[in-house]
């Protein structure tokens, strides 16, 4: 059974950080892509930045390049997106999902499981 967790969004100030975390359960770790996801009301849900476990090789979308960075702590199967310098256009439910494929990509189709996301709301 293939349990993907998030946690760590909250409100945050325009300018300001927060840490989201994604905990991974039930299945191989190292042989699956962990992307991050993200959607706002009325607006199609739009790939943030991925990984793959396998090889390390990351992606991010152009929006958030050089604000958000994801990481991997392999020992606790938990993978981070670390969101600096938010802005408003940021708001939303983030998802973290997982590829059994290992392939890092942003297009939410190719995923097979799904968290239950985490919302995030920056305030200006």
């Amino acid at each position: 059974e293939v349990q993907l967790v998030e946690s760590g969004g909250g409100l945050v100030q325009a300018g300001g950080s927060l840490t989201l975390s994604c905990a991974a359960s039930g299945f191989t770790f190292g042989s699956h892509a962990i992307a991050w996801f993200r959607q706002a009301p009325g607006k199609q849900r739009e790939g943030v930045s991925c990984m793959s476990l396998s090889d390390g090789s990351t992606d991010y979308t152009a929006s958030i390049k050089g604000r958000f960075t994801i990481s991997i702590d392999n020992g606790k199967k938990t993978v981070y997106l670390r969101m600096t310098n938010v802005k408003s256009d940021d708001t939303g439910v983030y998802y973290c999902a997982a590829d059994r494929t290992g392939t890092c990509g942003l297009v939410p189709i190719y995923y097979d499981h799904w968290g239950q996301g985490t919302q995030v709301t920056v305030s200006s």
